[in-house]
């Protein structure tokens, strides 16, 4: 089983080298790829002298825009499956293979929750986490199906479901509750699974205070227009 791990990225100099390092000596199997998502630091420098390919996109299209990329990337180079894995040092690589087994049991897309019993005791913040709140009542609603995390940026993604989020992932979002409902209305088989999660290692959030609730409002409003057809309870892996 081919996988690559992407790892969209906007000006994470600073974090990127040891986040790449780091997930070589957990996943030396795994092949990596950066998307440089316009970055105006060295964050495609850092990525190329780790020896790691780097996607360079000509502007900011921000997370939506980069990781179609990387999955397009995927499906064009044969990858049987992929990592989403944050480029500032939040994630924790060990927690991969997590990932990657609820794939062999059959799931779809894989959801590292923050949230669910047995992850991790991760801060978010009031306003940050109330609009969080908005969104999971707003997908249960909309789908029928109940998660602990929707914002998760730690997702593992089968090989068909690379093939539709190539041609047909929103592009335009913040943390991708509108692709997690665009899974469930179109049958693939969703699972969340507990994963640790750490602090940023460095940089600081592309969103903050006004600008934050306004890419939260938005998901919320793209969500309720593509509302469509009810799906089972989400399955659990433990």
């Amino acid at each position: 089983m081919r996988t690559l791990v992407i790892l969209p990225a906007f000006n994470e100099e600073a974090a990127l080298r040891d986040v790449l390092r780091e997930l070589r000596l957990c996943c030396a199997d795994l092949d990596v790829l950066v998307v440089d998502d316009g970055s105006s630091d060295r964050t495609a420098a850092v990525a190329e002298g780790e020896g790691v390919p780097v996607a360079k996109l000509p502007f900011n299209l921000g997370v939506g825009g980069a990781l179609q990329t990387g999955f397009r990337y995927a499906v064009a180079h044969g990858y049987d499956r992929a990592i989403q894995f944050d480029a500032d040092g939040q994630h924790d690589p060990t927690q991969v293979a997590v990932l990657l087994d609820a794939l062999d049991q059959g799931a779809d897309l894989v959801i590292g929750s923050r949230f669910a019993e047995g992850g991790c005791d991760y801060d978010v913040g009031r306003l940050r986490g109330g609009a969080m709140g908005v969104l999971r009542l707003a997908l249960k609603l909309l789908s029928g199906r109940a998660f602990s995390d929707t914002s998760s940026g730690f997702r593992a993604f089968s090989a068909p479901l690379l093939e539709y989020y190539a041609g047909s992932y929103p592009t335009d979002y913040m943390e991708s509750p509108e692709a997690l409902l665009l899974a469930c209305q179109r049958g693939f088989r969703v699972v969340e699974v507990p994963v640790r999660m750490r602090a940023r290692a460095a940089g600081s959030p592309s969103n903050r205070h006004v600008r934050l609730a306004y890419h939260y409002l938005r998901a919320l409003m793209s969500m309720m227009s593509q509302a469509g057809r009810r799906s089972p309870a989400v399955d659990r892996v433990s």
